[in-house]
């Protein structure tokens, strides 16, 4: 292996750039990229699905409440986490009933042909089954056409899916 040259102002910047990305990382604000499971990549937040939240509690309480790790369950090579040991057991039962579509994506952004990260907080159940998108804002622009909109994510997401899993 050869060694590179590099000027101390270049080490310094590599530096620099290192300790404020593990800085930001120890803070949660930025991740490494991994191979991970692009099912639920879009709503992973450091090492839990959709950010930590109860996927469960969307449709026994009617909001996002944030899960604890003491109640957690590993699912598609996720860890899921609960607000209780009820709602973790009810998620083990039957994960397709409370995963959210479109593998934890903005349900508006699979409908546009991309992928994007999501707010716990922008979310709805339709026809029995979760969809969140990246922010209330988006959200509002999704729920203009609900039923158009999830025909075209419907139809978009095998080819997205496909596109995340050869990277």
């Amino acid at each position: 292996m050869t060694a590179i040259a590099l000027s101390q102002s270049t080490r310094r910047l590599f530096t620099v750039f290192g300790l404020t990305f593990a800085l930001l990382a120890a803070a949660g604000l930025v991740r490494p990229a991994t191979a991970g499971n692009i099912w639920f990549e879009g709503g992973v937040f450091g090492s839990a699905a959709i950010r930590g939240y109860d996927v469960v509690a969307y449709f026994t309480q009617g909001k996002p409440v944030e899960g604890k790790s003491d109640y957690s369950h590993k699912w598609n090579n996720t860890s899921w986490r609960f607000a209780s040991a009820a709602h973790r057991d009810l998620f083990a039962a039957n994960p397709e009933k409370y995963a959210p579509q479109y593998g934890g994506w903005c349900a508006w952004a699979v409908s546009q042909g991309y992928t994007a990260s999501i707010d716990p907080a922008a979310w709805r159940i339709v026809d029995g089954k979760l969809y969140l998108n990246y922010s209330k804002s988006v959200q509002s622009q999704w729920a203009q056409n609900i039923p158009g909109l999830i025909s075209k994510g419907n139809t978009n997401w095998p080819g997205l899916k496909q596109k995340l899993a050869a990277k």
